[in-house]
């Protein structure tokens, strides 16, 4: 693997299924077949702290929008069928700037829905688009102000070349439990409670010309839902830097010092600057050997006590104690198949 694996804290599934959930008898389709279907235990859902994988969170959201036909995911009253983000992204051709093409994208979802009316923002030096909410029922969505924020956010910011920094995230809903994990999916300040969700960015970005043509367009939309659903992968940011040199060292697993060294930075340079990304250096080791250990009991039949080797572990039952640390739960409960290959530990 070039890049350190990923993975999705098991709130943000629920959040995924929430709309699902909330037709109770009514729902169009059997959530567990769905989970199943895309490769995650069902058990799952009851564990806090357990994750799954990048890609299996790319593929719940594919099957649960093909099988809903349905983008906004049962949220909405109306359904936002298959191809309205593709016809909202084609929307943009030949908008001559980023302003243009984020007023061509809110006519555009005005037409395909009645519960969600997307508004051009300003704010001193800032704008940005806000999602204000239209007869829908008073109690909060969370799941479906996170996905639009964060779908338009990364169209936009593909609009405008690439890189369209978010200054500040705003919630139409008080801070839930869950908003400590909020850090990779919202790199920027966090304000709750607020009139309505919205991203906000530096206003110059609004006179961005667009020069993104045909070719671009239909490769951006053959690279969704991956490259609009996932975290953004944060490349400027040290923690992300370290990540990398990690997973590059594996599975010698470098020190600190070697990291350092790595990122042509002092010891201490380097912990002030993860201190102020709110993160250690053990911590970001932790998570990624997490990362890696759900990935291959996912993807592999590797014994535990292989695995506990690979990971820099002296023992087995050491491992075991750390993954139920980290996530809560068992390594056998992410094994994909119930019944292990000969070749698999016993204790998995």
């Amino acid at each position: 693997m070039l890049q350190p694996p990923v993975t999705i804290p098991i709130v943000f599934v629920q959040g995924m299924l929430s709309g699902v959930r909330a037709r109770g008898d009514n729902a169009p389709i059997c959530i567990d077949t769905a989970l199943q279907d895309a490769g995650i235990a069902p058990t799952l859902l009851d564990a806090p702290g357990a994750r799954v994988t990048a890609e299996q969170y790319v593929a719940l959201f594919a099957l649960l929008m093909e099988r809903l036909d349905d983008e906004a995911l049962c949220f909405l009253s109306r359904r936002l069928r298959c191809g309205s983000f593709a016809l909202m992204t084609r929307a943009t051709m030949g908008a001559p700037t980023l302003e243009v093409a984020l007023r061509r994208v809110a006519r555009t979802f005005s037409l395909l829905q009645d519960d969600l009316e997307m508004v051009l923002l300003h704010e001193g030096p800032l704008a940005g688009f806000g999602l204000r909410v239209q007869g829908m029922p008073s109690a909060p969505l969370n799941f479906l102000h996170e996905l639009m924020l964060r779908v338009y956010w990364r169209l936009f910011a593909w609009l405008h070349g690439g890189r369209l920094t978010a200054r500040r995230f705003d919630f139409g809903f008080e801070q839930p439990p869950y908003a400590a994990r909020y850090n990779k999916v919202f790199p920027a300040p966090l304000q709750f409670g607020q009139p309505l969700s919205a991203v906000w960015f530096d206003a110059s970005a609004l006179v961005t010309p667009i020069r993104r043509d045909a070719r671009a367009m239909r490769d951006f939309l053959a690279a969704a839902p991956a490259h609009v659903i996932l975290p953004p992968l944060g490349e400027l940011a040290v923690s992300a830097r370290v990540r990398t040199v990690l997973q590059q060292h594996r599975p010698a697993w470098a020190d600190l010092a070697t990291a350092a060294r790595s990122l042509h930075m002092s010891v201490s340079t380097l912990q002030r600057h993860l201190a102020t990304e709110g993160t250690s250096f053990q911590s970001l080791k932790d998570q990624l050997r997490r990362d890696v250990a759900i990935v291959r009991l996912n993807t592999s039949t590797v014994p535990l006590a292989a695995l506990a080797e690979e990971l820099g572990f002296s023992d087995s039952a050491a491992f075991q104690r750390a993954f139920k640390t980290w996530t809560g739960g068992a390594p056998g409960s992410y094994r994909r198949r119930p019944n292990p290959e000969p070749d698999s530990d016993p204790e998995a």
